[in-house]
């Protein structure tokens, strides 16, 4: 199979508005790479309009954002993949440079960060997305010990090992959260460089919704911490069974030491119970963990496998 330079992976689900003037901008500013569009089921010619502008259009039936980019991922050979979505909000003008440290070997993933620099609380006037990426940033520096600047950016440059080398489990909007935490928990190289954002034009609406969407992404947060991070997750669920069993217990072990009687033989029962699922917790967690550094070396020499076929 022959392997671009550069390819510029474009998912998409009803972008008509918007996809030719982003196909030919790529076109524009990187000549020597080869732009796919993967339409996503979409109702209003995206497909033929991206087409006539020289991209190379796939279609993933499989609905969602994660789900197209599974494909993409599998589907196309290149040694740097700068994904960036249809909708017409992030510069071509900036994808030489999202690509620089890829091909120079400086980096694995090169994150548009739309935030430090002002550009997305000035155009994007939905409150809770800006809510909703402070959070999710919080939770990765929390878990993680990384601070990304925008963890939610559909524009990224990713290399070759980086992306034969991910396994994508999200469906839909979640990709790029988990883009993010596998770069962080895999210790790629991450670089951040500022892009400016603009919002969608006139008659181009979102496919994102706030709320729905802003739950899959916690929820896919805590997923990856329980895969990534056992013994720190189940820790943490130990600990707030043990302080549930001390709070019940406490007052039943008070009362014996004054009394020598236990007359609330639920309570006792119940702080019992909870003790010992903190234990079982914490036990889960040594074993998962030892799992967890077992599939970190296996995967380790998949990507040195990969590195040789390069």
């Amino acid at each position: 199979m022959v392997r671009d330079g550069i390819a510029v992976i474009i998912p998409c689900y009803n972008e008509a508005l918007t996809i030719g003037k982003v196909v030919d901008d790529f076109h524009r500013e990187l000549p020597e790479a080869t732009v796919y569009v993967y339409e996503n089921n979409s109702t209003d010619g995206t497909a033929e309009i991206a087409r006539g502008r020289g991209a190379v259009v796939r279609l993933e039936p499989r609905q969602g954002k994660g789900n197209v980019c599974r494909q993409m991922f599998r589907d196309i050979e290149a040694d740097c993949y700068l994904m960036v979505d249809g909708d017409d909000t992030y510069p071509a003008e900036s994808a030489w440079a999202l690509c620089a440290p890829v091909l120079a070997g400086e980096a694995d993933m090169v994150v548009g960060d739309r935030l430090s620099n002002g550009t997305y609380a000035k155009q994007n006037g939905r409150t809770f997305h800006g809510f909703g990426n402070d959070l999710v940033r919080a939770m990765i520096k929390w878990i993680y010990g990384y601070g990304f600047e925008d963890v939610m950016t559909g524009y990224r440059a990713m290399s070759r090992p980086f992306v034969k080398t991910f396994p994508v489990l999200s469906e839909g909007f979640q990709i790029e959260t988990e883009l993010s935490i596998h770069a962080v928990d895999r210790r790629w190289r991450i670089v951040n460089i500022p892009v400016e954002y603009r919002d969608r034009p006139n008659g181009s609406v979102s496919k994102l919704n706030t709320v729905r969407d802003g739950l899959k992404v916690i929820a896919m947060i805590g997923t990856l911490f329980k895969d990534y991070r056992p013994l720190k997750f189940f820790s943490l669920v130990a600990l707030a069974f043990c302080i549930g069993g001390l709070c019940a217990g406490m007052p039943v072990v008070s009362e014996y030491l004054a009394t020598g009687l236990v007359p609330r033989i639920p309570t006792a029962i119940l702080a019992v119970a909870f003790m010992f699922i903190a234990a079982l917790s914490l036990a889960t967690g040594f074993i998962l963990d030892a799992v967890a550094k077992v599939e970190r070396k296996q995967w380790e020499l998949q990507v040195y496998r990969q590195a040789e076929n390069e």
